[in-house]
């Protein structure tokens, strides 16, 4: 059987959490942390290919990305595309006790 390889261009937004980084992709809804900045880039990458293994051995990659937001548009997978990333400040009532 010929294999091909398949290409996908996922956003990652990599934050630090106290000691750690923790890095996320909404496009297939998956984190992964690391002790540092490269380990956490590093073990999403190698997630990510576990993700598609998986969904591709498993034959759901189209009921999969389908759910996730994606399109097929000539047999060719196309991921969401994320237009903005921004901090937002939300001001929440809150009981005080006196």
């Amino acid at each position: 059987m010929r294999k091909v390889n398949l290409q996908f261009s996922l956003p990652v937004t990599i934050l630090k959490e106290k000691n750690r980084f923790v890095a996320y992709s909404p496009t297939i809804d998956l984190s992964t942390s690391g002790k540092t900045y490269n380990e956490a880039q590093s073990r999403f990458t190698e997630s990510s290919l576990i993700f598609f293994e998986e969904i591709i051995n498993k034959g759901t990659i189209d009921d999969v990305l389908n759910e996730l937001g994606w399109q097929k548009i000539k047999k060719r997978w196309q991921a969401p595309v994320v237009v903005s990333q921004q901090s937002e400040t939300v001001s929440v009532p809150m009981p005080v006790k006196m």
